[in-house]
C-alpha cells in the first residue's frame, strides 16, 4: 500500500534534475538546433561586414545580409548537426589545454620560456585539428572514428599515439637532463658583453 503513495523523482544520466528539465525544453523549443547557430551566423556575418566596411558603412544593409546569410544557413541541417558536434568537442578540447595550462604553469616560467609557449600553441592546434576532423566525420560522414580516413591515416595515428607520446616524453626528459647538466657552464664567450 505504501508502495503506491511514494514515488521518488529518478533522472537519467544526462538530464541533471531542474536544470536538466529546463534545457531539454529548449532543446525541445530548437533553441539549441535553430535559433543559437542563427545568433551565432549573424553575428559572425555582421562583425565582419562592420569590421571590413566592404559594403560600405551601411548598417542597414549589414544587418540584412546578416539576416539573410543566417537564416538561409538554418534552411537544411548541416549547421545544426555541425554545431551540435563541434560545440561540445570544442568544451573538452578547452578544458584539456585548461589542464595543461595549470601543469606548465606549475613546472614552467612561461614568461622566460618560449618553448612552452609553443608546446601550449602546438597542442592546440592539434586539438583543433581533431575537433575539426571528429565533428565533420560525425556530421558528414567525412571517415571513421576520428574523423577523417586518408588511406587510413586516421586509424594510423589511432594506434601511434602512445608511442607518439612515450617517445616524445623520452627525448624530452634526455633533453632536459643534458640541458640541467651544464651546471652553470654556459658562460658568456662574447668580449664585448662581460
Amino acid at each position: 500500500m505504501i508502495e503506491g503513495l511514494i514515488s521518488l523523482a529518478s533522472y537519467s544520466i544526462g538530464t541533471g534534475g531542474g536544470i536538466g528539465n529546463a534545457l531539454f525544453q529548449l532543446e525541445q523549443m530548437g533553441v539549441f538546433a535553430y535559433l543559437l547557430p542563427f545568433l551565432l551566423i549573424f553575428a559572425l556575418v555582421y562583425g565582419i561586414l562592420n569590421k571590413t566596411s566592404i559594403l560600405g558603412n551601411s548598417q542597414g544593409i549589414n544587418v540584412v545580409l546578416s539576416l539573410a546569410i543566417g537564416l538561409m544557413a538554418l534552411q537544411f541541417n548541416f549547421v545544426s548537426y555541425f554545431f551540435s558536434e563541434i560545440f561540445p568537442r570544442m568544451g573538452v578540447g578547452l578544458a584539456i589545454l585548461l589542464v595543461m595550462a595549470v601543469f606548465l604553469g606549475g613546472f614552467v616560467d612561461l614568461e622566460n620560456q618560449k618553448w612552452g609557449k609553443w608546446l601550449f600553441f602546438g597542442v592546440g592546434a592539434l586539438i583543433v585539428l581533431i575537433i575539426v576532423f571528429q565533428s565533420l566525420g560525425s556530421s558528414f560522414g567525412f571517415g571513421g572514428a576520428w574523423g577523417f580516413n586518408l588511406w587510413g591515416l586516421g586509424y594510423r595515428i589511432q594506434n601511434a599515439l602512445p608511442w607518439i607520446f612515450v617517445v616524445g616524453l623520452s627525448v624530452f626528459s634526455i633533453w632536459k637532463i643534458i640541458k640541467s647538466g651544464d651546471g652553470g657552464n654556459n658562460q658568456n664567450t662574447n668580449p664585448k658583453n662581460p
